[in-house]
């Protein structure tokens, strides 16, 4: 076929096909076969001659189908016009193009070299982008590929990850073909170009020519091609994807979490974009079950972008009510997560929290209770008032949900909580506000603090509640003077203006001790220059009170000093001055 005359090259195909119809199941020479049928196509021009080997070429195929598919991309990887034409016969019967779509997507899932022998022994790999080639020629055919649809979630995202590597790595071998590629002219001057035009072109094949223009109307395709950006582009184009069909995004969950459960970092990314969106299409065919199977892992990724990503993936699953119970084995190293540094995942954290913890079938045992509590309560005053409101909703629901044999265990948390949420109640946020009420409400009815709870019920002023809350916790005193002093610094003006109102309640208790009050004296006189006006009236109403009871402190100190002298006295002279009748002086003495 391959030397001679015409005569005896058609002889010799017709032959090879008569050899290849018989026995087509012991030959060991396909690759070599293959290479000569391209070369058949390759110089014969006259179509009733190159199409007289078609049989041969499909009849091998459904044998030796990964033979064949490698053979080829190895002989012709740019794929010249003989190639071209063998892959289209080759997709156009019913019993070939299921096996070549296979094969070429086992190459293209592998970037930027695949692996692998044929019967002949030849180790030789193989390039991803030659079949990505080939896949393109194809999909130029006036009719379409059976196959195809049965393969396009796997094969669309098999060129996505191209794209997503060739953005991040073009090795020379790589680089090379495609400067061989563009010599044949009419290709793009990158890989990652073409990709693109491939994904397009695969798109519109399956009907989805929509979907096409409106990542190009986002500028999606443009974005995907930057390294830094294609996980943004990933995930508009599932937006995209997801509303088309319910069996798509099926299939596409399917492989995607497969593809996740493997050790291959460099996909990591790209792929949780796309199976977050995804995850968002309503029904059940959408396989969340199994993406809760990835978390443990991912919630351990160095990568802040792929945590973030997982965490928006489970607020979309909380969202269907009988998966939320199935998330209860996530509340330990959901808490853990609230030490982030990173407040963007420390807020995704807190929603998944909140959606997780209100649900009755979820228990909270008491170690997870007391870790909450404590994680919780630094949060509430957070720069973020959504951080802040999410923080304090779920504290309310630690103490309401919290386990018999952990309530003892928890009130020394729940005390702790107390004056921060007084001074949370007058947040410049309203819903904010509601909620620490709401809270501070639930705490004191935890503690069995019954006057305190209905002093917050019916008063908003924070002298009352302040004096009230002295009364109930007394020896607490100093820890609520060290409290203060924080929230004097905040940068709400209500709360500092709060604050002042409870350091002049709190001075009015601790007058007996010199130090702390000239503390307390020397704070609210430094808040008469505060920016606020509304902080400075406060605090010149304020410092009058301070005055009278420091003032009243001396004159009680003064008749103290004298009562104990008066004692003194007594009991020294106790007996001549029962004996000269003293004895109102004992009495008043003793009072």
């Amino acid at each position: 076929m391959t030397e001679g005359q015409s005569y005896d090259a058609e002889a010799g195909a017709a032959l090879l096909d008569m050899l290849v119809e018989s026995e087509i199941s012991t030959l060991k020479q396909v690759p070599r076969i293959v290479r000569c049928i391209h070369q058949w196509f390759m110089t014969n021009t006259d179509e009733s001659v190159e199409h007289s080997l078609d049989n041969t070429l499909v009849e091998l195929t459904d044998a030796h189908p990964h033979d064949v598919v490698v053979a080829l991309l190895r002989c012709a990887p740019s794929c010249d016009r003989a190639a071209a034409a063998m892959w289209r016969m080759m997709v156009t019967t019913s019993m070939t193009t299921k096996k070549v779509f296979r094969e070429l997507l086992c190459v293209l899932e592998d970037w930027p070299l695949h692996s692998t022998s044929t019967c002949d022994g030849d180790q030789q790999d193989v390039l991803a982008l030659a079949a990505t080639r080939a896949l393109w020629e194809i999909l130029q055919m006036p009719r379409f590929p059976r196959g195809l649809k049965v393969y396009f979630p796997r094969l669309l995202l098999a060129l996505l990850f191209q794209v997503v590597y060739s953005t991040e790595q073009m090795p020379d071998e790589v680089d090379t073909f495609w400067r061989e590629c563009q010599e044949e002219g009419g290709l793009p001057t990158s890989p990652s170009r073409f990709i693109v035009l491939t994904v397009k072109a695969l798109l519109c094949r399956l009907g989805y020519r929509l979907v096409a223009f409106e990542v190009e109307r986002k500028r999606g395709w443009d974005t995907l091609l930057h390294a830094e950006t294609h996980h943004c582009a990933m995930g508009l184009l599932a937006r995209e994807i997801r509303v088309v069909s319910r069996h798509l995004n099926a299939s596409v969950v399917s492989y995607l979490v497969e593809l996740l459960s493997r050790n291959e970092p460099r996909c990591e990314l790209p792929a949780m974009a796309f199976l977050v969106e995804i995850l968002a299409s309503p029904g059940p065919n959408v396989r969340a079950e199994s993406f809760l199977q990835l978390v443990p892992r991912y919630l351990q990724s160095t990568c802040s972008m792929t945590r973030s990503l997982l965490l928006k993936g489970l607020n979309v699953i909380c969202d269907t009510p009988w998966m939320v119970p199935k998330m209860r084995f996530l509340v330990q190293r959901l808490t853990d997560l609230l030490q982030d540094a990173d407040m963007d995942m420390v807020r995704m954290t807190l929603s998944v929290l909140r959606k997780v913890v209100r649900d009755p079938s979820v228990p909270i045992s008491t170690p997870i209770a007391l870790q909450l509590a404590e994680r919780l309560q630094p949060l509430f005053d957070n720069e973020s008032w959504y951080v802040r409101q999410l923080s304090v909703s779920i504290f309310k629901k630690v103490i309401e949900r919290v386990a018999n044999d952990g309530k003892k265990l928890l009130k020394t948390l729940v005390h702790q909580s107390l004056l921060p949420l007084i001074f949370h109640v007058f947040d410049e946020n309203k819903a904010v506000a509601a909620t620490c009420r709401d809270t501070l409400l639930q705490a004191t009815a935890f503690l069995k603090k019954e006057k305190l709870r209905q002093v917050v019920l019916r008063d908003q002023q924070t002298e009352a509640i302040g004096e009230c809350l002295l009364v109930e916790c007394r020896s607490r005193a100093a820890e609520y003077l060290g409290q203060s002093l924080t929230y004097v610094q905040s940068p709400q003006d209500s709360i500092r203006e709060a604050a002042v109102a409870f350091l002049g309640v709190l001075g009015q208790h601790m007058r007996a001790q010199p130090e702390k009050f000239r503390l307390i004296y020397h704070t609210v006189q430094h808040a008469t220059k505060d920016s606020s006006p509304y902080v400075q009236r406060q605090a010149l109403h304020t410092l009058p009170l301070l005055r009278a009871a420091a003032a009243s402190g001396s004159s009680r100190s003064r008749l103290q000093e004298l009562q104990s002298q008066l004692r003194q006295a007594w009991r020294r002279r106790r007996p001549s001055l029962w004996g000269n009748g003293w004895l109102c002086c004992w009495g008043s003495a003793q009072d």
